[in-house]
C-alpha cells in the first residue's frame, strides 16, 4: 500500500469553481433521514459491518455506534450492505437474503434512531431497498452507471457516490450531475483510493479538497482504500494497521465525514475481514478523529 501526499497546489481548479451542479442554497447541508449534515460544521461517520450477517451482530454494532453518537454528539450513519454483488469469487458469501437483511436495517433504524445506508448495484435494487433505508450508496466500480445513478437520485434519498478506482477526482462532477439532475441535492462523494498496478490502491489526498469544491460533503473511506484487491486467491487482503493514520490524514485534508466498516470480530467477518475496524476500537478512534477535526476547524487550517 502506497500513499501519495499533497506536495503542490491542486491545478486547474476551474473544473469545479464554476459548477452549478448543486443549488447555492443547498451547498452547505444535506439530509440523511432525520439527520442534517452541515458541511464544514461537524465531523460525521458512516460506520457499520460490511454486510448484514444477522440481527444479533447488527444490533451489537448499532448499540456501540449509538453510544458513541450520544457521548460525542456526533452524527453517525449505520452502514450495512443487504447483499454483496461485487465479490471476487463465486464461492464468497453474498448475504443472508435480501428481505431479511433489509428488515434488519429498518429495525436498526427504528430501535437505535440511527439513519441507515446500504449499497445498490442495479436499478431494481433502488426501489426495493428505498423502503427500508435512508441513504443509497453507489459502489465505486458502478459510479459511471447512468441508469443506476439516475434511479438513485429519483428515490429522493441521500445518495453516496464512491469515486471509482479508475476515476480522477474531477471526473466525479459528472457522476454528481447525473444525480442532481433528478432534482435530488442530497448527495455525498467518497474517496476510496485509485488502482496502483495489480492488487494495490493509492490515495491522493488532493482529491478531498478538490471534490469538496462541488459543494457537497466529501467522505474518506478508510476501510476500502486499504484493501489489496483480490490479493489472496480470490479474497481481498488489506492493511488494517493503517486505518487511523490514513483517517487522520483525511481529516487534515478537509474530509467532512469518515467511513469505517466495523465488526465485533473482524478476522471472522464474512466480507472485508482484513480491513474492518474492531468494534471495541471504534469509540476511541471516533473521539480522537473528532478532536483532530475540531482542532483543524479552530485553527482554520483545513
Amino acid at each position: 500500500m502506497y500513499v501519495v501526499f499533497p506536495v503542490c497546489v491542486w491545478r486547474s481548479c476551474e473544473w469545479i469553481s464554476k459548477s452549478e451542479l448543486v443549488p447555492e442554497l443547498e451547498r452547505k447541508q444535506i439530509s440523511v433521514g432525520s439527520v442534517t449534515l452541515s458541511r464544514g460544521a461537524q465531523l460525521f461517520f458512516i460506520a457499520g459491518p460490511c454486510i448484514i450477517e444477522g440481527r444479533q451482530m447488527a444490533f451489537e454494532v448499532a448499540s456501540v455506534l449509538s453510544t458513541v453518537r450520544d457521548k460525542l454528539a456526533l452524527p453517525i450513519i449505520f452502514k450495512g450492505s443487504f447483499k454483496k454483488a461485487n465479490r471476487s469469487s463465486a464461492s464468497s458469501f453474498t448475504g443472508i437474503g435480501d428481505r431479511e437483511a433489509l428488515e434488519i436495517l429498518a429495525e436498526v433504524r427504528e430501535t437505535f434512531d440511527l439513519p441507515v445506508l446500504t449499497d445498490v448495484h442495479e436499478t431494481g435494487d433502488v426501489e426495493h431497498a428505498s423502503r427500508y433505508v435512508d441513504a443509497l450508496q453507489i459502489p465505486a466500480f458502478l459510479c459511471r452507471q447512468t441508469d443506476l445513478l439516475t434511479a438513485a437520485g429519483k428515490s429522493g434519498l441521500c445518495v453516496n457516490i464512491k469515486k471509482g478506482q479508475y476515476m480522477a477526482p474531477e471526473d466525479m462532477t459528472m457522476a454528481l450531475e447525473k444525480v442532481t439532475r433528478t432534482g435530488n441535492a442530497n448527495v455525498m462523494l467518497t474517496e476510496r483510493g485509485t488502482m496502483f498496478g495489480y492488487h494495490n490502491l493509492v490515495v491522493d489526498f488532493r482529491g478531498i479538497p478538490g471534490m469538496r469544491r462541488t459543494g457537497v460533503p466529501v467522505v474518506y473511506d478508510a476501510t476500502h482504500s486499504l484493501q489489496l484487491p483480490s490479493a489472496g486467491k480470490g479474497v481481498s487482503g488489506g492493511e488494517r494497521e493503517y486505518l487511523l493514520p490514513m483517517a487522520r490524514a483525511a481529516v487534515a485534508a478537509g474530509a467532512d465525514g469518515l467511513f469505517f466498516e466495523v465488526h465485533p470480530d473482524p478476522d471472522k467477518a464474512l466480507s472485508d475481514a482484513s480491513t474492518q475496524l474492531a468494534l471495541q476500537d471504534f469509540p476511541a478512534a471516533a473521539e480522537q478523529l473528532e478532536a483532530l477535526y475540531r482542532f483543524m476547524k479552530k485553527e482554520h487550517i483545513s
